[in-house]
Parts: C-alpha cells; sequence; structure tokens
C-alpha cells in the first residue's frame, strides 16, 4: 500500500546542537514524524558532522514520542559502519549509490540488521542507477541540493524526477517511502508531495527563522496536506 499521508521529518543539522535534544523534543512536539539525521565524513561530503553516539543520545525521544531516527549516511565506506548506527538506535539507514559499489549486497545487510534500507542519490546522478535495487528497499531519498551543508537552495529539476520516480514506482507496484531533502521550503512543500514525495526532509523551514518551531511545524503540515 502507498503511504499516502506525507510526513515531516525534521533535519537534525538545523537544529541548536547546544540543546539539541530540547530542539529536536519541541519539533516532534509540534507534530513532526521522523528525526533527519544527516552523518557526514568529510571525505563523500566537504563537512563533518556526527556520530553514533549523538544518535543514541537521541534515542529518549524516540522512546518518548515514537519518532523514527531516519539515518542519512553521506560517508565513504557506509558497511563498516552499519551496525553501529544501528546499536545507536537507527530505524533506517539510507546509503548513497555512489559510495556503494555492491549495493545490493548492503541494502540486505542494512535489512538484515532489523531495520529499514534506504536509498538516495547526488542530485546529477540518474535514476537509471537504482532501476534494479528499488524492489528491494523501503525508502528512495531524492537529493535536491548537492550534499554536504544545509540551508542550500533547492534545485528545480529535482520536481521532475520526484515525478519520474513516482512514475516508475507505480507502473512496478512498488510502495517505498519517496523522500526529498534539500531546499524544503512552505512554498514548495505542496509541489513535492503532488510530485510524489512523502516524506519532506526540512532543516531551516523548522528550525530556523523568526517564528516558533511549533509555528513552522503547523504551517508546513498545513500546506503539506492542503488540496
Amino acid at each position: 500500500m502507498r503511504h499516502t499521508t506525507p510526513l515531516l521529518a525534521p533535519s537534525i543539522l538545523s537544529a541548536d546542537f547546544g540543546r539539541l535534544r530540547e530542539h529536536c523534543r519541541e519539533a516532534l512536539q509540534a507534530g513532526a514524524d521522523w528525526l533527519h539525521v544527516d552523518v557526514m565524513d568529510g571525505h563523500f561530503v566537504p563537512n563533518i558532522t556526527i556520530g553514533p553516539p549523538v544518535l543514541k543520545a537521541l534515542g529518549t525521544l524516540k522512546e518518548e514520542t515514537g519518532a523514527l531516527l531516519d539515518v542519512h549516511l553521506m560517508i565513504e565506506q557506509p558497511d563498516r559502519y552499519l551496525k553501529d548506527f544501528v546499536a545507536a538506535g537507527a530505524d533506517i539507514l539510507t546509503v548513497h549509490v555512489e559510495t556503494c559499489p555492491h549495493l545490493h549486497r548492503t541494502v540486505h545487510a542494512i535489512k538484515d540488521l532489523g531495520i529499514k534500507a534506504g536509498i538516495t542519490l547526488n542530485p546529477a546522478t540518474s535514476l537509471l542507477a537504482i532501476e534494479e535495487i528499488l524492489p528491494y528497499v523501503d525508502l528512495v531519498l531524492i537529493m535536491s541540493v548537492n550534499p554536504g551543508f544545509g540551508g542550500q537552495k533547492f534545485i528545480p529539476s529535482t520536481t521532475d524526477k520526484i515525478r519520474r520516480l513516482r512514475n516508475s514506482l507505480n507502473a512496478l507496484h512498488l510502495t517505498p517511502y519517496l523522500q526529498v531533502d534539500g531546499g524544503v521550503t512552505a512554498q514548495n512543500a505542496r509541489t513535492l508531495v503532488n510530485a510524489g514525495a512523502n516524506v519532506l526532509v526540512a532543516g531551516n523551514a523548522v528550525f530556523g527563522g523568526p517564528k516558533s518551531v511549533q509555528e513552522n511545524v503547523d504551517y508546513l503540515k498545513r500546506v503539506m496536506v492542503a488540496a
């Protein structure tokens, strides 16, 4: 069955790390569905973020709220760290096709650890790169910015890419989550949902700006389901 209600997954990369757990709790209590955790290694992408200990520190929020911890591995050789992130509490592990020469094996290694497996591809990577693996995954993430930093502008051609992937999934009768990450705002959220996305990752649109986290989440959730 297709996941019909669009979900909001705030990216903790945009949260205040001085009060990370409290800031994330605000987003979840406001109605956000998942927490999106961007892991960067300074090699695959030009930035370094967090590792399993920070993810583990968010585990109490999962217990309190039931929210999933959605972990996006923007790292080289992700197979080396799958067990560590699962042990730290990941519910979904998403890997890049660009870093996994044996993607089928990596996806099944994640699933064998008892959690959901996701795949993602950079803006310039063709959908053809994931055609063979689609029947085996629980989530497909379309990057709408070049990965590495928060706060970037949305790449407009991503909308058509999402639409083409949704059409392919429908034709194949496949129902993984279709997630989009990068430059997601209240202004483009409904367009992305209309194109076929059903999980939106938002950082600054949740944790930034002059309004409260509650107000930001309320607004995003309203426009995501607007007719």
